[in-house]
C-alpha cells in the first residue's frame, strides 16, 4: 500500500464525486512502488491508481474508501476498498475491467454490490496482519522485497512469551509514533499474537481491532530483540506499560509487513443478501 498527479487531485476534488449504490472490491497488491493506500499529491498510491482505473472503466469519478491504511511499501493479501458507481456492470466485469486497467503490481481478486448503509472501516470488527523475517545468514534474491533479513538464531518460544503480554485491551503509546500518540488514543485490543517458525521464515502474526501507525513494525522490532536474547521479558513488559511515544522498536522495514485481512462480523455472500 504509488508524474505528478496534482491536477488529478485537484480536479476530483472540484467535481461532485458520483452517488450510485455501492461496491466492494477485495485487492492484493506489492506495495514496493507506491507510498501507501491513501491518496497523496504527487506520491504514487493504490487509492490514486484504483481510482484511475474506475474512472477508465465506468467513465465516473469515484472516491475509493480503504478499510485498512496501509504504509509506504506495505503490502496486501486482502485489502478490502469500497466506492460509489452508478454502472450497471455485474461484479465480475469489474473484476476483469479493473484488473486490465490496473498496473500489474495491484490486482482485484473479487468484487460485491452492497447496501449503501455499509461501510467498509466501521463495520470491520478486525484487522490480520504477517510480518515475515528471513531468518538465516545469507540474504535471498527472490524474498529480497518481501521478507526482513535478520541473521542470529531466533528464539521462538521467548518471543510467543512475549506476545502473551500484547494479547487483551492496552494503552499502546509506547508503540506509535510520536506524533499519533499525541493526537489519538492509544488503546487497542489485540485478539491474537503468535510467532510461527516455518524452515528459514520466521512469520509474526497479529489481529487486533484496529493498529496504530507502525504499531505492528515497531512490535516486530521489539519481538526480535526478544529472540535474540538482547531484551528480557520484564523488560518488554516494562516498554508495554510505561506508555512511552516510541520507546518499542527498532522500526523494522515495511517490506516484510503484509495486510492478511479484515474481518467482519458475517461472509460477503451474507452481507450482500
Amino acid at each position: 500500500m504509488l508524474t505528478t498527479h496534482r491536477p488529478l487531485i485537484n480536479l476530483m476534488k472540484a467535481t461532485s464525486l458520483v452517488t450510485g449504490t455501492r461496491m466492494i472490491l477485495i485487492m492484493e497488491y506489492d506495495g514496493t512502488r507506491y507510498h501507501g493506500s491513501q491518496l497523496q499529491a504527487n506520491l504514487p498510491t493504490i487509492q490514486e491508481e484504483t481510482e484511475k482505473a474506475l474512472g477508465k472503466l465506468t467513465g465516473e469519478r469515484s472516491r475509493v474508501m480503504m478499510a485498512s491504511r496501509t504504509d509506504s511499501g506495505v503490502h496486501a493479501r486482502e485489502q478490502v476498498a469500497s466506492f460509489q458507481t452508478r454502472s450497471p456492470l455485474p461484479p465480475s466485469t469489474f473484476v476483469k475491467g479493473l484488473n486490465y486497467y490496473l498496473p500489474r503490481d495491484i490486482a482485484v481478486k473479487a468484487a460485491f454490490r452492497v447496501g449503501d448503509d455499509f461501510n467498509v472501516r466501521r463495520h470491520a470488527v478486525s484487522r490480520e496482519y504477517n510480518y515475515y523475517v528471513l531468518n538465516g545468514s545469507t540474504r535471498s534474491p527472490v524474498r529480497r522485497g518481501f521478507a526482513y533479513l535478520v541473521n542470529g538464531h531466533l528464539n521462538i518460544g521467548a518471543m510467543n512469551q512475549a506476545c502473551q503480554h500484547l494479547i487483551g485491551e492496552h494503552d499502546f503509546a509506547s508503540f506509535a509514533t510520536c506524533v499519533e500518540s499525541r493526537t489519538k488514543s492509544t488503546v487497542r485490543r489485540i485478539y491474537r499474537a503468535k510467532v510461527t517458525r516455518d524452515d528459514d521464515l520466521v512469520i509474526f502474526n497479529i489481529v487486533a481491532s484496529a493498529f496504530l501507525s507502525h504499531q505492528v513494525r515497531n512490535t516486530t522490532g521489539a519481538l526480535i530483540k526478544m529472540g535474540l536474547g538482547r531484551m528480557t521479558i520484564d523488560e518488554f513488559h516494562s516498554i508495554l506499560e510505561a506508555r512511552t511515544p516510541g520507546r518499542a522498536g527498532p522500526t523494522v522495514p515495511a517490506h516484510g509487513l503484509y495486510l492478511m485481512r479484515v474481518n467482519y462480523l458475517h461472509s460477503w455472500e451474507e452481507i450482500c443478501n
